[in-house]
């Protein structure tokens, strides 16, 4: 396998199929392809197989799950075990439904935010952060692209109430320390008029899913 992931662009629109011989196939969202990657090479885990699906289809969550049946359908058979690096994404259980049908594993969790954050620290902190916007590392690096111009701040930034006028606070869950992201999250939060708070995760939940497989 390459170590070599593709930019966040082809990672957003196309995804990205990252497989060679190993044994576990993880069947994951693009936005979470260089974490993934990263924790591979820090841990030597050459078992550990990527094909990622689109990170756009975010904004379709409708579209996720059968989209990880047709990958999973598609690629099983050479592999040992498949693993879903999603947690449910929007998809309303949909994705757990398709999971347990395939007799897959998944991660657990309502998002990525969570599994990042710890999904236990995340949950109890749930009624504090009611009115908090959170971003990623992908995502502070992707912002333009899966909230600027999506939602037509750009074009209309008095969109900008309608839309975040009831949030208070952009929380940036760092994977990495990266005072450049630090910066442009920094921004984001500045645009959409929310109080900033960087919060680092590292890898969270998702190290510890991936190094029991």
């Amino acid at each position: 396998m390459t170590d070599r992931v593709p930019d966040d662009a082809t990672l957003a629109q196309d995804g990205a199929d990252l497989t060679g011989s190993g044994r576990v196939l993880l069947v994951a969202c693009g936005a979470l392809a260089h974490e993934i990657m990263a924790l591979k090479r820090a841990n030597g885990w050459t078992h550990l197989d990527l094909a990622c699906l689109p990170a756009l289809l975010h904004n379709r969550p409708e579209r996720i799950a059968p989209a990880v049946r047709d990958l999973v359908e598609a690629r099983r058979d050479d592999y040992d075990s498949v693993f879903v690096v999603y947690a449910d994404c929007g998809t309303g259980g949909a994705l757990e439904r398709t999971c347990r049908e395939l007799g897959v594993g998944m991660m657990r969790g309502p998002h990525c935010y969570a599994f990042f954050d710890g999904i236990d620290r995340f949950t109890v902190r749930g009624d504090d952060e009611m009115r908090a916007f959170y971003l990623t590392d992908f995502l502070v690096r992707q912002f333009d692209a899966f909230v600027t111009r999506p939602l037509g701040l750009d074009r209309h930034p008095e969109l900008r109430e309608m839309y975040f006028g009831n949030y208070e606070r952009l929380i940036y869950l760092a994977q990495t320390d990266d005072p450049a992201l630090d910066a442009k999250a920094q921004e984001a939060a500045g645009a959409l008029g929310l109080a900033y708070e960087r919060r680092p995760t590292g890898y969270g939940d998702l190290e510890t899913a991936l190094s029991g497989l």
